[in-house]
């Protein structure tokens, strides 16, 4: 017992120490919000060069029926100016909309002409803005009194639903469909990514020690299992810093931005008292509307049941990184360098990969028999039902996975031992299959 911790001990230091670990640590958080933050930022922003659409309308119904914005602007033309050739419109203006029939007689087609590529912005603004003429004028057809009101009372129609989980104590807390989906995709990936990362560390590993030599001096003190057990937990340990550190550093981002934003919205405030002015106004209730969002957002991550949720992460983590860990290890030491590894290392990742698709899919039936099946194999079930546990699994359910996840870990380590035993000590020889069931025969001899 010994021996394995000092060759835990120094896995895990040499790894900790390295530079990459310090700087892909710090970085990541960083990288995971970026990656939230900034296709949300970029998607908001608007395109804010100005365009001239031309109208060239034969019908006169609805050239008036298009409103110009800020940036995009709508032109009429005259009958002259429609009769001018289309390309030479088209260069003239940024696009030119042709609309020769009545579309409510006819199927709504109408024509963009441009010289070249028009955002999708101008795309969807005249399509709102006809399709709403288009409703209005169908309305006014049927002569219903006082239509006018009745639209404005039915645009005002929003339902909003709020979430609410009850727990057997009969308490109420504030869930979110979008929550569970976020959660448990981001657990399924993350686990995949950990699993991957840090279980092809332990390949790597052996390979190096292998094809320099020592590993014989090693194997001279110290038994093979023992070297296989020390390197897969050592290299875990780090996984686990790693990702408690991510844990740590992303809760202190969240305060800091939370504390950094509500700071903001006082001042804006304190601004409003001071000075009366629309745009201050008008900036306080979008503030506190965003805040209102925030808050929102934080009771239902407190509400959501987070200690299982980490509990099972770190769970469900052990037992599939050993398992491909196990796996892994055996194939390193089945071959003298990384570029035989192809052969040997996509089989074992395949069902990894489904995994994936498969939680993809668990979002729409959770707790269907896909759900169910995948979350029981013990090469899927660590991807598989993570994505599931957001939306309240079963006891039952969760003891059995966690029963065959032990139970698979404890039979794939005793197969990759004999193979590790033997294969860790030959040179010089092209690997199979075959050879590999071989080892592993004569290993019990």
């Amino acid at each position: 017992m010994n021996k394995i911790l000092i060759i835990i001990q120094r896995e895990y230091f040499t790894r900790v120490k390295k530079k990459s670990f310090i700087i892909m640590t710090l970085l990541s958080p960083v990288i995971f919000a970026a990656m939230m933050i900034v296709p949300a930022w970029l998607t908001s922003q608007e395109d804010t060069k100005e365009k001239v659409i031309a109208i060239d309308d034969t019908t006169g119904n609805y050239a008036t029926a298009l409103k110009s914005t800020q940036y995009i602007k709508y032109q009429t033309l005259t009958d002259k100016q429609g009769s001018q050739d289309k390309q030479k419109l088209a260069k003239q203006f940024d696009a030119l909309l042709v609309i020769r029939e009545d579309l409510l007689e006819k199927k709504p087609n109408v024509h963009l002409y441009s010289d070249g590529q028009i955002t999708m912005d101008v795309i969807e603004n005249i399509k709102s803005n006809l399709n709403g003429h288009l409703r209005q004028l169908k309305l006014e057809s049927y002569n219903i009194e006082g239509l006018d009101s009745k639209i404005k009372e039915i645009n005002q129609l929003r339902v909003s639903i709020n979430t609410i989980r009850l727990d057997e104590d009969g308490s109420e807390k504030q869930s979110s469909a979008e929550f569970a989906i976020f959660i448990g995709m981001a657990s399924a990936f993350l686990i995949y990514m950990i699993m991957i990362l840090y279980a092809t560390q332990v390949m790597r590993g052996v390979i190096e020690e292998k094809t320099s030599r020592i590993v014989e001096v090693m194997i001279s003190s110290v038994k093979p299992f023992q070297l296989m057990m020390g390197k897969i937990i050592g290299i875990g340990m780090v996984a686990l810093t790693q990702f408690f550190l991510w844990i740590i550093l992303t809760v202190g981002v969240v305060t800091t931005v939370q504390s950094t934003f509500l700071t903001t919205v006082n001042k804006v405030e304190v601004s409003e008292t001071n000075n009366d002015h629309k745009a201050t106004s008008a900036t306080s209730s979008k503030a506190q509307n965003v805040e209102a969002s925030i808050n929102k957002i934080i009771k239902i991550i407190k509400d959501a049941n987070l200690p299982l949720i980490l509990g099972m992460f770190i769970f469900y983590f052990i037992g599939g990184y050993l398992i491909y860990s196990a796996l892994f290890a055996a194939i390193g030491s089945a071959i003298d360098n990384e570029t035989e590894t192809q052969q040997f290392v996509m089989p074992v990742l395949l069902p990894l990969i489904l995994s994936i698709y498969v939680a993809m899919a668990v979002f729409r039936n959770p707790h269907g028999d896909i759900a169910f099946w995948f979350s029981m194999i013990p090469l899927t079930s660590p991807v598989v039902m993570m994505s599931r546990i957001p939306y309240d699994v079963d006891t039952w359910e969760l003891i059995l996975s966690m029963t065959i996840l032990t139970a698979s870990f404890i039979l794939f380590t005793w197969f990759a031992a004999r193979v590790y035993r033997t294969g860790i000590l030959m040179y010089g020889k092209k690997v199979s299959y075959k050879e590999i069931w071989k080892w592993f025969v004569q290993a019990g001899k």
